[in-house]
C-alpha cells in the first residue's frame, strides 16, 4: 500500500521534468496532431488551391496597380465577409452544401474547425444570422459581349429580383471604361433603370474594373458584399490593373465574387462583333485570350470563395443561379478566430475549414494575405 504515493511521485516529477525541458505546462491542450487523427470519412473540409505563381501569359499590369492595405478594423456583428487583418480576429465566411447542391443549415459550432498554416485554432466567433448584403452588379459592355447586351441585362434584372428590399445594389458597366450607372441603392426602380443603360462601347478593361471594385467601391462599405460579374473573360484595354494584382486584390478583399460567363469565342472569331473586319488572330478572338479569360474568372472565384456560373449549363437557368447566390450571401457561416501565430505583411496564411460531418461541400477561401498595419507608411 506504500508503494501507490512513491510511484505517484515518480510519475509527478517525470511528468514536471518533461515539461520544463519542452517549455510546455504540464496542463497543455491536445496538439494539433491529435486532432488530425478523426477518421477521414467523419468529416468534410474545404479544398485548398495550389500556390498561384505569376501568370505570364496575361499582359502585364502597370506598378500604379500595387492594392492598398485593408485599414479599417473588423466590426464583428456586420458580417464579416472578409478578412481584414490590421486587428486579431480574422473572420472567414463559410458555405456548406450537401452533394445535391442544397444549402445545409443548423450547423453547430462545436461541428466546426479551422487551421491556418496546418495549425488547428481556437473558434473565438461564429455567427449564422440572417443579414442584409451589398451586392455590385459589374457588366461588361465591351463590343464583344454586344450580341448579348440584352441577354446580360435580363439576367441582371433577374438577379435583383431575388434580392429582399434591404439587401442594395450598385450598378458599374465597363468597356474601356469604368462608370458606375447607380451607386449604392435599395431602390428597385433606380436599380432596373441604371441596368437598362447598359450599352455597349470600344474595349474591354476587365482587370481595371475588378480592381476598382474592389479596393475603391466595396472597401468602403461594411457588411456582406459581393460582386456578380457579367463578363466573357477576354481583357483587352486595362491600363492601372491586370491579371496578376487584380487577383493579389481579390485575396485580400471581403468580397466574394461570381463570374456569370459568356463564350463569346466563336461569334468573334468570325467577325461578327465589329463593324470593322476582324482577323482571327486580333487579341481576344484567339483561342488562348478565351483560355486564359476562363482561367481568371476561375480563380477570381476561387480566391474569393464565390463559383462561376455558364448561363447555358446551369441547372435550372440562371434564375435559380441566383437564387443560390442570394441564399448563400445571406445564410453563410461565419467563423472567426484569433492567429496562434502572428503573420508578417505580405505573408500569405493557409486556410482549411472543417466540419464534422461526412459528404458535404464546404466551400471557403483558402488563403489570405496579412495587410500592413494602418500605422506602416
Amino acid at each position: 500500500m506504500q508503494r501507490t504515493p512513491i510511484l505517484s511521485l515518480m510519475l509527478l516529477t517525470a511528468a514536471t521534468l518533461t515539461a520544463a525541458q519542452s517549455g510546455r505546462r504540464p496542463a497543455a491542450t491536445p496538439t494539433p496532431a491529435a486532432a488530425e487523427t478523426i477518421d477521414p470519412s467523419e468529416y468534410s473540409e474545404s479544398r485548398p488551391m495550389r500556390s498561384r505563381s505569376p501568370n505570364m501569359a496575361a499582359r502585364p499590369a502597370p506598378t500604379a496597380a500595387k492594392p492598398a492595405p485593408n485599414a479599417k478594423p473588423v466590426e464583428v456583428e456586420s458580417e464579416d465577409q472578409v478578412i481584414k487583418v490590421e486587428t486579431d480576429l480574422i473572420t472567414i465566411p463559410v458555405s456548406v452544401f450537401d452533394r445535391s447542391g442544397l444549402y445545409v443549415p443548423n450547423i453547430r459550432r462545436s461541428e466546426f474547425k479551422i487551421f491556418e498554416d496546418g495549425v488547428e485554432q481556437e473558434i473565438a466567433y461564429f455567427g449564422t444570422s440572417d443579414k442584409p448584403f451589398t451586392v455590385v452588379l459589374l457588366l461588361d459592355t465591351s463590343l464583344s459581349t454586344n450580341y448579348r447586351i440584352e441577354e446580360i441585362r435580363e439576367a441582371a434584372r433577374a438577379f435583383v429580383d431575388q434580392l429582399k428590399i434591404q439587401d442594395s445594389v450598385m450598378v458599374i458597366e465597363f468597356d474601356r471604361n469604368v462608370s458606375v450607372l447607380t451607386d449604392v441603392t435599395n431602390d428597385r426602380q433606380r436599380i432596373y433603370k441604371a441596368i437598362g443603360k447598359a450599352d455597349f462601347g470600344m474595349g474591354t478593361s476587365l482587370y481595371d474594373a475588378v480592381d476598382q471594385v474592389l479596393r475603391r467601391r466595396l472597401s468602403r462599405i461594411e457588411g456582406r458584399k459581393a460582386v456578380v460579374l457579367f463578363t466573357d473573360g477576354v481583357d483587352t484595354t486595362s491600363r492601372k490593373a491586370g491579371y496578376d494584382t487584380t487577383l493579389t486584390v481579390a485575396e485580400e478583399a471581403d468580397a466574394m465574387v461570381f463570374p456569370i460567363y459568356y463564350d463569346t469565342f466563336e461569334w468573334n472569331r468570325q467577325g461578327a462583333g465589329s463593324p470593322f473586319p476582324v482577323i482571327g488572330s486580333q487579341i481576344g478572338t484567339r483561342p488562348g485570350d478565351y483560355a486564359l479569360g476562363r482561367k481568371y474568372l476561375q480563380e477570381l472565384a476561387d480566391y474569393t470563395g464565390g463559383r462561376v456560373f455558364r448561363p447555358e449549363s446551369t441547372p435550372g437557368g440562371l434564375t435559380a443561379a441566383f437564387e443560390g447566390i442570394a441564399e448563400e450571401l445571406r445564410r453563410q457561416y461565419n467563423v472567426g478566430y484569433i492567429p496562434a501565430v502572428k503573420g508578417v505583411p505580405g505573408q500569405r496564411k493557409q486556410i482549411r475549414v472543417r466540419v464534422n460531418r461526412p459528404n458535404l461541400i464546404i466551400r471557403a477561401r483558402d488563403s489570405y494575405i496579412v495587410a500592413d498595419s494602418p500605422s506602416s507608411p
